[in-house]
């Protein structure tokens, strides 16, 4: 099901270089969560384990790598020779199935457990359908691509950009390849890559990613929650110097981001990406943002990334349009819509070690309730730290 090590998100190449040169002694614990309180079906546990055994036979091939050098001039000799070298250990991987409950904790290193998230989710959404007996048929082949080809043309129709975020909640690799084929067909200039690092080779588009919750998330347990966001971003420019410059921004809620996105990041950064609340709320915090501050909006771009489908992104455009930059990460919208509900699921880091402490538990304390994770009595603690009144 997993055929190459490319097979993953961008920015957990992008993020694992970053651990290697920043925090190369650090350990990290990662757990599946099961929000949509799926029943997994008998022996779901024991094939994923047999997946997740032959990904350790999976290494960077010679032709992947000059793709990574010519693509990616800011991944650097030493860390695509260590990336050459890496493997999967699936020792790191710990599941176990207890009637219809499935669980999944990642532990090591942070600079190897960093690469697991998005291929296990993968894997296990893939397999969700299959074990069930949940399949496409050939001439389903023709609608899915239809789909995505009325949906791009759409977007092309309006002037937007488009990306495809859908690797983590896929129906399958097959749905995903045939997916992002028919974007770059048909997408023409609107279709501007995708997250999928092996596909965006494939296809001769280019691999979109910065960096992601957990980079902030293990800034707050290392640092404290009151410097996280600010020396998350700090050590993200030390590493790459004015490349990949889009700040996630809901890691300690939007308005905490703000308060740490001076006019020094402001302008460093390319813009912001939006992955919780209401879009139309964060446009308007972010575009009052950069006029406090000096800055065109127009100069910047919102790359919106919150379970986008056309009906919200029309609304997003007419906002935005001739207000601030935008662009659109689209996820699970393209790679399963085939008819099925897809999974509600996340596999997120919960505890950390950095070097010379203990385990530390994370947190992400989201724009939306539903979307925080991690120890309750740490999460109150940073609702009070930053002032937050949610309600649970």
């Amino acid at each position: 099901m997993l055929t190459s090590l490319l097979d993953n998100d961008f920015y957990k190449i992008t993020m694992q270089n970053a651990v290697i040169k920043r925090f190369p002694y650090a350990h990290a614990r990662y757990a599946f969560i099961n929000r949509g309180e799926h029943a997994f079906p008998d022996g779901f546990g024991a094939e994923l384990r047999r997946e997740i055994d032959k990904m350790a036979k999976l290494h960077l091939r010679d032709d992947e790598k000059r793709y990574l050098e010519i693509t990616c001039p800011y991944l650097d000799p030493t860390y695509l020779d260590f990336l050459a070298g890496f493997r999967y250990d699936p020792t790191e991987v710990i599941i176990e199935q207890q009637g219809a409950d499935l669980s999944v904790v990642i532990e090591g290193p942070w600079y190897r457990t960093i690469l697991w998230e998005v291929p296990l989710m993968a894997l296990i959404s893939e397999l969700w359908y299959r074990l069930r007996g949940i399949t496409v048929t050939p001439e389903a082949d023709a609608v899915i691509e239809q789909r995505a080809q009325e949906k791009i043309e759409l977007y092309r129709r309006m002037g937007l950009k488009i990306a495809e975020f859908g690797t983590r909640r896929r129906f399958s690799f097959d749905v995903h390849d045939r997916v992002v084929g028919a974007l770059h067909h048909h997408g023409g200039e609107s279709f501007t890559g995708t997250s999928n690092v092996l596909l965006a080779m494939r296809h001769g588009v280019k691999p979109i990613g910065t960096h992601a919750h957990e980079w902030f998330m293990f800034h707050g347990a290392r640092f404290g929650f009151k410097m996280a966001n600010s020396l998350a971003l700090e050590h993200w420019v030390d590493v790459y110097r004015g490349d990949l410059g889009i700040a996630l921004t809901d890691t300690f809620t939007t308005r905490a981001f703000f308060d740490s996105f001076d006019k020094k990041f402001a302008k460093l950064f390319d813009g912001v990406r939006h992955d919780s609340g209401d879009p139309i709320d964060f446009a308007s915090q972010t575009i009052a943002h950069y006029e406090r501050l000096g800055i065109d909006p127009m100069s910047k771009a919102i790359i919106f990334s919150d379970a986008l489908t056309p009906e919200k992104i029309e609304r997003i455009h007419a906002f935005c349009k001739d207000r601030i930059g935008m662009a659109f990460g689209i996820g699970t919208n393209f790679t399963n819509d085939v008819g099925e509900e897809p999974m509600n699921m996340v596999i997120k880091m919960v505890e950390a070690r950095p070097e010379g402490q203990g385990w530390l538990p994370v947190i992400k304390l989201s724009d939306v309730p539903e979307k925080n994770t991690g120890d309750p009595e740490m999460i109150s603690l940073a609702k009070r730290i930053f002032l937050v009144n949610q309600r649970d």
